[in-house]
């Protein structure tokens, strides 16, 4: 599933092609892809239809544009899933197969489509937040900043992080503590500063911490400068192109690989239906657990 670098790299594009453009017509090709409008696919376009398209934002691994000439406090909100793509085509290139909704725009341009193979992902008209300027959604305003935001609070973040009664790397994935990081750069992140993904919160000091929350940052940095993780076609930017940060991944992916710290071969243990990548050498299993 596609991560804060994979979807900051979508949110780019979207706010360099469609922001200040005004809807002219939708379709919705796919029912699933607007299965969270309560009011159904009639009333996803009608809500679209005729506002102007504000500049995109993102929380984590949510999207979400904000609308302007429909009534005021609405966003329009997406969620990549497993397979979602927002690509921006001239009107000439034929549909792709699995092409779920359709945004034509009154300048007669590009289009913005919603494709998606496995229909996890899907689109959304939804309420913002009372007076937010960034027109957040509701439904995602529990989530919490992501460490590249210039509002995230390390010092607050490591003191949560410590608090918790947890095991870090369950931490890093935890949505309401920090946003955006997924199972790979959770485990760029542990091999980079030495932690076994098991190890409890509680056991880190405040400089561990505070390494573990740079390493994030350094290597989902790295990430965004070169298009994100693409290890198939489901992932790629709104001009249809793949990132290629696979080549520069330390831990995840790479089982059987010797470390590039110590040589010792990468190890993979199943994890909460993922997979956890560590090198067993320079990130030591904790003592008061067995196995993994």
């Amino acid at each position: 599933m596609p991560e804060l670098p994979e979807v900051e790299v979508v949110r780019r594009g979207l706010a360099n092609w469609v922001a200040g453009r005004t809807v002219a017509d939708v379709q919705v090709l796919h029912p699933r892809a607007v299965r969270r409008q309560p009011a159904g696919a009639a009333d996803f376009a009608a809500r679209l239809t005729g506002t102007t398209l504000g500049t995109a934002q993102r929380r984590g691994k949510y999207l979400w544009v904000p609308l302007a000439g429909s009534g005021t406090g609405f966003s329009l909100i997406g969620h990549l899933g497993m397979s979602g793509q927002l690509l921006v085509q001239d009107p000439s290139v034929p549909d792709e197969t699995h092409l779920r909704v359709r945004l034509r725009f009154t300048d007669g341009g590009r289009e913005l489509r919603f494709v998606d193979q496995r229909t996890f992902g899907g689109l959304a008209v939804e309420e913002a937040e009372d007076g937010d300027p960034e027109g957040t959604p509701l439904s995602i305003a529990h989530i919490a900043r992501d460490p590249l935001d210039p509002r995230f609070d390390d010092t607050a973040f490591a003191a949560a992080l410590r608090a918790k009664r947890t095991t870090v790397k369950r931490a890093l994935l935890d949505q309401t503590l920090i946003s955006g990081v997924g199972n790979i750069y959770a485990d760029e992140a542990l091999w980079r500063s030495r932690l076994h993904y098991d190890r409890p919160t509680a056991t880190l000091t405040r400089p561990q911490a505070a390494e573990l929350l740079a390493n994030a940052c350094e290597v989902m940095t790295a990430a965004l400068a070169v298009g994100g993780t693409s290890f198939d076609s489901l992932y790629v930017n709104v001009n249809g192109e793949s990132g290629y940060f696979s080549r520069d991944l330390d831990a995840y992916g790479r089982e059987h690989e010797p470390c590039r710290r110590c040589g010792t071969p990468i190890r993979r243990a199943a994890w909460m239906n993922r997979s956890s990548y560590f090198c067993p050498r320079c990130q030591r299993v904790p003592r008061a657990r067995s196995g993994g």
